[in-house]
């Protein structure tokens, strides 16, 4: 007689990466955490931390706090902040508007959000932590109907400012907006003195905007406290490339590995 075999029951596999709002007053302590860490610890920005070091600003009081979790470790390992258009009155305006004139922003036709103090810790730099991040960027858009989608991407000057010229006038000569849709930095990065040694990579946050569609609207700021150029993105939802419009309108987020070229 042939014996029976049992098979235990498949289970569907939890993803690795969560992707929600902070939610508690520790979880967004510890997206700003993460940020100081960041920010200060790595790029050498000019931030009084405290002695809980965190990176805070008069604007997260009116933003809300997305954030990537490891399940494995339970550890906060990427975050993003967002600020609608609502919020930003009662903010009194965005927090691009330290380093641009966004009149042009104000004059765009529906919805407008922005995402600033974007980070990922250096061991998750990988394509999976930045799609998800952008995944729960795009339910947002989809879920609340937003138009358009800005921030600013930072390239880092450690060498003086010469890989940041190469990859802006790259990125310039692909996808620079159409005039009236420039911003104006309020200081402008300086010319480098020398060409890049070796190649140039675009950091990641950067080259994610790129692939999603998203223009570039003008020459960088050069952000002294940061010691990094910001260059002001905006992404028109509907303009969006076609070779990531599913993934970021919203489908689940176990099609991740279908954007890991964004990273």
């Amino acid at each position: 007689m042939t014996e029976m075999i049992q098979l235990a029951p498949l289970t569907a596999k939890a993803p690795r990466f969560e992707v929600r709002f902070a939610e508690t007053a520790a979880e967004i302590r510890a997206t700003q955490q993460l940020r100081y860490r960041i920010f200060a610890g790595e790029l050498g920005a000019q931030i009084d931390g405290g002695e809980d070091g965190i990176d805070t600003d008069q604007f997260d009081a009116f933003c809300r706090h997305l954030m990537v979790r490891d399940t494995d470790s339970g550890e906060i390992i990427a975050c993003t902040r967002i600020l609608t258009d609502v919020q930003a009155e009662r903010a009194g305006g965005f927090y691009s508007e330290s380093e641009f004139d966004l009149e042009m922003i104000r004059a765009l036709p529906g919805r407008v959000m922005e995402i600033g103090r974007t980070c990922v810790a250096a061991e998750y730099r990988s394509g999976g932590v930045i799609a998800t991040l952008w995944q729960g960027i795009a339910e947002i858009i989809t879920c609340e109907g937003y138009d358009y989608l800005f921030g600013c991407a930072s390239i880092g000057l450690e060498d003086g400012g010469a890989s940041a010229h190469a990859i802006l006038e790259t990125i310039r000569g692909k996808c620079l907006t159409a005039p009236s849709q420039r911003v104006r930095p309020y200081y402008g990065l300086p010319l480098a003195d020398r060409r890049p040694e070796g190649t140039v990579r675009m950091p990641p946050l950067l080259k994610a905007y790129v692939s999603l569609g998203a223009k570039v609207c003008g020459e960088a700021y050069w952000d002294r406290d940061f010691n990094c150029a910001d260059v002001f993105m905006l992404l028109n939802v509907s303009d969006l490339n076609p070779r990531y419009a599913r993934h970021f309108l919203g489908k689940p987020r176990s099609e991740a590995s279908e954007v890991v070229a964004l990273a």
